[in-house]
């Protein structure tokens, strides 16, 4: 269980970065077009990926191309969600993505809903309405009233994302490596055409302190996902284990960074979502095994 640890204290890292960011002047956007640099030589680096005999016709192209939007775009709306709404509950509207495929399973690829699939997706639309912020306040610590608008984006988006990414584990002719490093090569392509735009238009600058900050959030990203693959490697035979200590390890992690370091306020109802939440993560798991 150690890499399962250490991935989710990568993926805390992260949210802890995008809290940061505008704290230090932070341009995120640009933090986050390097993000991806980084991410590229290091899938390089630690997965070797193939590219020599890999044809284009071999590439599910489209399914590339909507990741490589979505990647930047909803880091981007994360970062904001964290700055609006806080990281617990960005990390909860992110792990309950997981909702959106299981969903997506019912109506897009044909799979009978039980029972327990039903009960975890109730208990995870009820963990989802209780950990919206829906008061504009909180003690002493204002939340904006359009938050619950970045954490809809946030469960959406990512429920968007993980689907592709079923997407991508399911084309058999190119290897996950591969196309995880050629979606980050595009993902980039797609951030600096962006952000080029910015730099002529003169609403952004390219400084070094941006760019290190982008590097920096590249190395805790990636490493988040080099241990969830070296995690489910070392527990091949229990997937679901994997699955359930990530999500519920994230959320629980989250909320203690959240509180105690940044201070965030959580309503009684937000409380009760969290808990909700956990338990969804558990029926959803214990319903796919």
């Amino acid at each position: 269980m150690l890499y399962v640890f250490l991935s989710v204290c990568c993926s805390v890292v992260v949210s802890v970065l995008l809290k940061l960011a505008r704290r230090y002047g932070i341009h995120v956007y640009q933090a986050i077009t390097w993000n991806y640099s980084m991410a590229i030589l290091l899938t390089w680096f630690f997965f070797k990926p193939q590219v020599q005999g890999i044809q284009l016709a071999q590439l599910p192209i489209p399914v590339y191309a909507g990741l490589a939007v979505l990647l930047p775009l909803i880091f981007l709306v994360m970062a904001t969600s964290v700055r609006v709404a806080g990281i617990v509950r960005t990390d909860v509207a992110q792990r309950l993505s997981l909702f959106i495929s299981l969903l997506a399973a019912f109506l897009l690829f044909n799979e009978v809903p039980t029972p327990l699939k039903i009960t975890g997706l109730v208990t995870g639309f009820a963990a989802i309405l209780c950990a919206i912020p829906w008061q504009k306040q909180t003690a002493n610590r204002k939340v904006l009233s359009n938050a619950w608008i970045y954490l809809s984006v946030v469960f959406i988006g990512f429920g968007a994302i993980d689907i592709l990414f079923k997407q991508v584990a399911a084309v058999k002719t190119v290897p996950y490596t591969t196309s995880l490093f050629i979606i980050f090569i595009m993902a980039f392509a797609v951030a600096l055409v962006g952000l080029a735009y910015q730099v002529i238009t003169r609403t952004a600058r390219i400084r070094w302190p941006h760019l290190a900050f982008g590097l920096i959030l590249g190395v805790a990203n990636f490493a988040n996902i080099l241990f969830y693959i070296k995690a489910h490697k070392a527990l091949s035979a229990s997937p679901s284990a994997v699955f359930t200590a990530m999500n519920i390890g994230v959320i629980t992690l989250g909320t203690l960074v959240g509180l105690f370091v940044f201070k965030e306020r959580l309503t009684l109802l937000n409380k009760i979502g969290i808990a909700l939440a956990i338990v969804a993560i558990i029926i959803i798991t214990l319903s796919k095994s």
